[in-house]
């Protein structure tokens, strides 16, 4: 069971949110905040697997409500899912900089979003391939220069993991990479625990913040 809470300011949105839970089996929804400070509050209080958050909320705003979550200890399952109106808004990649697991729009199907969430719940894989690839033409390459921190991170990989890693950056999901790459679902789905585990990172999603800050991939590249 997944176990889901809310976090917007709109009413009717938290009440659709409810209602779209209810019609899951696999799903339980465990609260809902109307701004991030109760975000943080109830993600810390539930330990929720997946908290679906707005970006724009009063008092604390959803970007900074992630960063607390993703810093607490006491969360370190807890995964965000940012929903929001802001398909071409810069703060989705600050939202992932801060460690959300992914995004979606607000307008996506209610099957999108209900998938959304046990992605990011099991951890296998960005949302949207062609959201991720818009997010990451508009925004990824803003650093001005690499991040040492990140390329001395990559140091830890072998080529055939820094190969597997940007194709991650670039939208690719574990099956394309294995039909591209001539492997087994199974084998690239081990690169990318390896790969997690030896740059101590949670998800996909920090994965392909971590390729563009650290140079690996460069937005446009091929």
């Amino acid at each position: 069971m997944i176990r889901v809470a809310v976090a917007d300011d709109q009413p009717l949105v938290r009440a659709g949110m409810l209602t779209l839970l209810a019609h899951a089996a696999d799903m339980e929804f465990v609260g809902e905040a109307s701004d991030g400070h109760q975000a943080v509050d109830l993600a810390r209080r539930e330990c929720p697997d997946v908290v679906v958050m707005d970006i724009r909320m009063p008092r604390c705003d959803g970007i900074e409500a992630t960063r607390r979550i993703g810093s607490d200890p006491d969360c370190a399952s807890v995964r965000v899912l940012i929903l929001t109106t802001f398909d071409a808004d810069e703060n989705v990649y600050a939202a992932l900089r801060a460690g959300a697991s992914g995004f979606l729009l607000k307008d996506a199907a209610p099957e999108a979003i209900l998938s959304a969430i046990r992605v990011v719940a099991n951890g296998d894989g960005l949302l949207d391939p062609a959201v991720t690839r818009r997010l990451i033409t508009e925004f990824a390459g803003r650093p001005a220069a690499s991040d040492r921190r990140a390329v001395h991170a990559l140091k830890s990989l072998t080529e055939r993991e820094q190969q597997i890693l940007a194709l991650i950056a670039r939208g690719l999901s574990n099956h394309e990479i294995a039909e591209r790459e001539t492997l087994s679902y199974a084998t690239v789905k081990t690169h990318v625990s390896r790969i997690l585990t030896k740059l101590n990172l949670r998800d996909r999603a920090q994965l392909v913040v971590l390729a563009y800050e650290s140079g690996l991939v460069t937005p446009g590249s091929s």
